[in-house]
């Protein structure tokens, strides 16, 4: 039997420079309820030393099945809204199979 390779997701998210502390704020309230998640192995922010208005979140989950259980969640699908006002373009979500690891 063959393992299936985990899910890996580069989520880009870029505030307007006044909204900073509130899209940071809101990204780092969604960490800890992601982290608890049935199939949610990695979920790391970052945020661009060069451009503090550009946030990543790492992601490596179990398979799409988990992905889409995350995207739906109460506190993922609950901020999209105010998140929207906040950033200077639409979030970039994409994903990616680990190639060598």
């Amino acid at each position: 039997m063959t393992e299936t390779p985990s899910l890996q997701v580069v989520a880009r998210i870029v505030a307007r420079p006044e909204t900073v502390e509130a899209v940071k704020r809101i990204l780092v309230s969604m960490i800890e309820p992601t982290r608890n998640e049935p199939g949610c192995l990695v979920y790391e922010l970052l945020q661009c030393r060069e451009d503090p208005t550009d946030f990543t979140f790492v992601e490596e989950w179990t398979d799409a099945a988990a992905l889409a259980q995350h995207a739906a969640s109460p506190h993922i699908a609950g901020v999209q809204g105010e998140l929207r006002a906040l950033v200077a373009v639409a979030t970039s979500v994409r994903t990616y199979r680990l190639i060598e690891g």
